[in-house]
């Protein structure tokens, strides 16, 4: 699952405005967005992915995923740079 992909990778970004930053730049690999997060927030996040050619995955729970980055808050969207 995408939470393991997480906490296997070396580099990770945690947030929706410094997701949409590192995709602009081209430095990530993927993207991890959590469903149960608000549409809006994680809309601009997936528009832009699929500008840049960027695979995203969906999971189910914001605060797994924030459990997976390693921070005591839920996380709505992560990139994996590496």
């Amino acid at each position: 699952m995408s939470y393991e992909k997480v906490l296997q990778a070396d580099h990770i970004i945690v947030g929706t405005k410094q997701t949409v930053k590192a995709l602009k730049k081209g430095t990530v690999k993927e993207v991890i967005i959590a469903e149960d997060a608000d549409f809006y927030v994680t809309s601009i996040v997936t528009k832009t992915a699929q500008q840049e050619n960027v695979p995203y995955t969906y999971v189910p729970s914001m605060r797994k995923l924030g459990q997976a980055c390693r921070i005591e808050v839920n996380a709505a969207t992560v990139a994996i740079i590496s």
